[in-house]
């Protein structure tokens, strides 16, 4: 029998891993309908999606098992066990990657606090050479690492923010002006809450994490129901539609490079497309320089 959700967690000095691999399966399970998976619903449920026989089932596993699995005790769990659940739950990619990291945790060498903030300095000047697109830098937790004069003509000057403000959830979810910034601001809030879920997956005992999830679930109503959602999404690529106080609407693409020698580290850029109004609006933004983002400080050591 299938139990009722329970409450998330407040994360204090850590995320419990275990809890965090239960509500994954559980809430990947609940999305899912008998129709969509192949199989015949037998009257009404008690609680949505498939129950835990039809996904054992489905993954070509003992009941007994999986219930145990999605009770957090994944332990010597099976890549292949995996994979067969995976299937059942029709994960992406990214889904996929988070399962294992909950499952079947890898040991990561400690880093300090400073070590995970630093940039190399000629990523920082090659960030000053780009002189037209938007920029920066963003590492673990989604924090703002170094930017661009553009970046910061585009999204506000972050050099007049203390250095753990320079976060992307505290900004989206606490700052009114992204949400003006951002037209689809719920698009964006979902997309960050994904990332620092695949965050949490491979460093649940962050401390820093921990902390942000904490204050922000505190804080924020709209954090705290995405959170719970349990939904991951990995940095890639896309589109964003943004409504600048300066130069108006604005529709811009992005790509994601993460950086080869610090996977925790990724070069964010955002282009227009060639002789659009948005091209047009990113040469206007360009020429004002210090004027558009008041002090007109670049990508400051954190």
């Amino acid at each position: 029998m299938d139990e009722q959700p329970e409450p998330v967690p407040v994360a204090g000095g850590g995320l419990d891993r275990r809890t965090e691999l239960s509500e994954f399966l559980r809430t990947r399970r609940a999305r899912l309908k008998p129709e969509d998976v192949g199989l015949p619903d037998f009257g009404r449920r008690r609680v949505p999606g498939l129950r835990r026989e039809e996904l054992a089932q489905l993954a070509g596993m003992s009941v007994a098992y999986y219930t145990r699995l999605e009770q957090g005790n994944g332990h010597n769990v099976s890549a292949e066990v995996l994979d067969a659940i995976a299937r059942a739950l029709r994960l992406s990619d990214a889904e996929h990657a988070h399962l294992t990291h909950l499952a079947k945790p890898k040991q990561h060498r400690k880093r300090t606090v400073a070590r995970g903030r630093q940039v190399r300095p000629a990523l920082r000047h090659l960030l000053d050479s780009i002189d037209s697109v938007p920029a920066y830098v963003v590492g673990r937790r989604s924090d703002v690492l170094a930017w661009n004069r553009m970046a910061a003509a585009l999204f506000g000057d972050w050099a007049e923010l203390p250095a753990p403000e320079r976060n992307w959830a505290r900004m989206v979810f606490l700052e009114p002006e992204y949400r003006e910034l951002f037209v689809e601001w719920e698009q964006k809030a979902s997309d960050i809450v994904g990332y620092l879920r695949m965050d949490a997956g491979c460093h649940p005992d962050d401390p820093q994490l921990s902390a942000l999830v904490g204050e922000l679930s505190v804080k924020s109503e709209e954090f705290r129901r995405l959170w719970a959602a349990h939904d991951v999404k990995e940095k890639s690529y896309g589109v964003k539609r943004l409504r600048h106080p300066l130069v108006g609407d604005l529709t811009l693409s992005f790509e994601t490079f993460r950086l080869v020698d610090d996977a925790e580290h990724s070069l964010i850029t955002y282009h227009a497309e060639p002789d659009s109004p948005s091209a047009e609006a990113l040469r206007l933004l360009a020429s004002w320089g210090a004027d558009a983002t008041r002090a007109g400080a670049g990508n400051p050591a954190p």
